[in-house]
């Protein structure tokens, strides 16, 4: 049997991937076997969400980091707009 090599998806690809095997998973349709398969899928994509989401959080905190200290900023939406 041939071994296959699983590449971790970027954020936004495995996020889709995510919404759609929900969806399918959603419609009733597929067997237990099959539903196992997705749902074991599902939790490898939401553990690579997760780790990419905390990825960027602790890139944020790095480059926000003054003099050794945390220096936030509050969120000003009303700027971006």
């Amino acid at each position: 049997m041939a071994k296959r090599s699983v590449k971790t998806p970027d954020f936004e690809t495995a996020l889709a991937e995510l919404e759609a095997l929900v969806e399918k998973m959603e419609q009733g349709d597929l067997s237990l076997d099959e539903s196992l398969q997705q749902f074991e899928r599902g939790v490898q994509l939401t553990r690579s969400c997760q780790q990419a989401l905390k990825d960027a959080e602790q890139k944020v905190q790095v480059l926000l980091e003054k003099d050794g200290q945390a220096s936030l900023e509050p969120f000003d939406d009303d700027a971006t707009t």
